[in-house]
């Protein structure tokens, strides 16, 4: 039998509910047709579908980051403000489409107050300039007689949006990226836009573009903006068409936070920095199936299966396990484009992978607890991470990987405990004994199981429910508890404890 071992007593630290954040870009249907729909029968007097904000809320969105991606790198704020039927439509270079800039900063503005969800715009350090930047902080930001801020007023938004969180560019290491830079010439240029931006309003949060928390392009980025920036970013996507290979690949995020935070931990000691720099995964997902130019073109509707569900609870496990560095992540993205929920003209499903983010969201407590897992191992196979259409991160190294991944949060003033346990195993269940160390359950546990007739299992508007959320109560007492935790699952078990 295998053994979970959990000890109040030794805590990670807290977690950041900004891991949870989420993404959306002018990418396919994302936003037109997806949060935005003008015109619909489903969407409200401005154009914001009800549907969709129906599905969203319950995920608590605490960051949404926008509007790139990808798209950021050619877009001009200024084609996106003022009266709409007066807006410019562009030619979008990034995903080969047309831009109608009929959604603006103004009505992201609008959304993320109808989420509830912190803003956090990204701007463009590809064809983007210097006072571009600074007028786009003042525009939002400025609570003086200026023009930009007077310019907002006369849009009909008289107070400031105070928007915290600034990325300094997206992927601008990559070739795809319009306005791709050298790692120092980044530098050169991110430096020059944080100085005016952080002039116009000191109190925003810089995050700094980093790549996948292990390269040449961290570790100068790094170098060159520690003294700016307050969160350096990290974009992972992984998946595989072998079930095995998928739900372990969500490691390689952790493997990329141990390093870059050892990277962080040196140029702050070497530069003698005081302020803190987190991590920002402001990208992550699991994204293999549509990768061609003509997926691209299509908008990248990526459908999930059960194995992708239990790819995004390792990864939500990891961040959990690594609060005390990633104190924002933001999810890509929110609809239609590789996203949990999926809609069409007449309504929406919800993919398989929103199960897990509604969940964790919900029920993830304050603190992070250490947990000890006792377990069956899987190694994966020599050269399976090459096969097939997935994109290759080799993690077969991390292994043998425990079948059962778990991260565990408490509140100790309310007394409460939620245990996280996703098993990997294609075929068995596991049986385990959790052990608390002493501390009483007091009551019956709560069960929420996410789980399907097996890991090829995924929803449609025909099929809704095939992957979905079981709920039950289980009669518990003592300092143990045994649970089955069933073949290719998600279980998330919260128990009060006796004070």
């Amino acid at each position: 039998m295998a053994r979970i071992g959990i000890d109040l007593s030794r805590g990670i630290g807290n977690v950041d509910r900004r891991i949870f954040g989420n993404f959306i870009e002018h990418l396919g249907r994302c936003i037109y047709g997806g949060v935005f729909d003008e015109g619909s029968p489903l969407s409200d007097a401005r154009g914001y579908r009800l549907d969709v904000l129906d599905a969203v809320r319950p995920l608590r969105v605490p960051v949404l980051r926008w509007p790139g991606g990808n798209f950021v790198s050619g877009y001009h704020w200024l084609d996106g403000v003022g009266p709409v039927d007066d807006r410019p439509r562009r030619s979008e270079l990034a995903w080969y489409a047309e831009e109608s800039n009929r959604f603006g900063t103004n009505e992201f503005i609008e959304y993320c107050r109808l989420i509830g969800a912190e803003p956090y715009i990204c701007v463009n350090m590809g064809t983007g300039t210097m006072d571009e930047a600074q007028a786009w902080v003042e525009y939002c930001n400025g609570t003086g007689n200026t023009s930009w801020a007077n310019l907002r007023r006369a849009h009909g938004y008289p107070e400031p949006h105070r928007v915290r969180y600034w990325g300094l560019g997206n992927e601008m290491y990559g070739g795809w990226q319009i306005g791709s830079l050298s790692a120092e010439d980044y530098v050169k240029k991110a430096r020059t836009l944080a100085l005016v931006m952080k002039r116009t309003d000191p109190t925003i949060e810089l995050i700094g573009c980093g790549h996948n928390g292990w390269s040449d392009w961290d570790a100068v980025v790094l170098e060159g903006l520690a003294p700016i920036i307050d969160y350096h970013s990290i974009h992972l996507y992984t998946g595989h068409p072998d079930h095995y290979t998928t739900v372990f690949q969500s490691h390689q995020a952790e493997r990329a936070i141990r390093i870059c935070e050892a990277l962080i931990e040196r140029v702050r000691h070497a530069q003698r920095i005081a302020h803190p720099i987190h991590i920002a995964f402001d990208e992550w997902n699991v994204w293999y199936r549509t990768r061609s130019h003509e997926d691209r073109v299509g908008g990248v509707e990526e459908r999930y299966n059960l194995s992708d569900a239990l790819a995004v609870a390792t990864y939500l496990n990891g961040f959990i396990r690594h609060c005390h560095t990633v104190r924002l992540a933001n999810f890509a993205q929110l609809v239609n484009a590789i996203a949990p929920i999926f809609t069409n003209a007449r309504g929406l499903f919800l993919q398989s992978i929103y199960h897990p983010l509604r969940l964790y969201a919900e029920h993830t407590l304050e603190t992070a607890l250490h947990v000890h897992v006792d377990c069956p191992t899987y190694d994966l196979p020599p050269g399976r991470e090459g096969e097939g259409d997935g994109r290759v991160h080799h993690v077969a190294d991390l292994g043998p990987f425990a079948m059962l991944d778990a991260s565990a949060t408490c509140d100790v003033a309310a007394g409460a405990l939620t245990l996280f346990v996703v098993n990997r195993d294609r075929d068995r269940s596991h049986a385990a004994t959790i052990d608390l160390a002493g501390a009483e359950i007091s009551g019956a546990v709560q069960v929420s199981e996410v789980n399907g007739p097996d890991v090829a299992a995924m929803n449609s508007f025909e099929r809704p429910d095939v992957v979905g959320v079981r709920e039950r109560r289980l009669e518990a007492a003592g300092s143990k508890l045994e649970y089955d935790f069933p073949a290719h699952s998600l279980s998330i078990l919260r128990m009060r404890l006796r004070s």
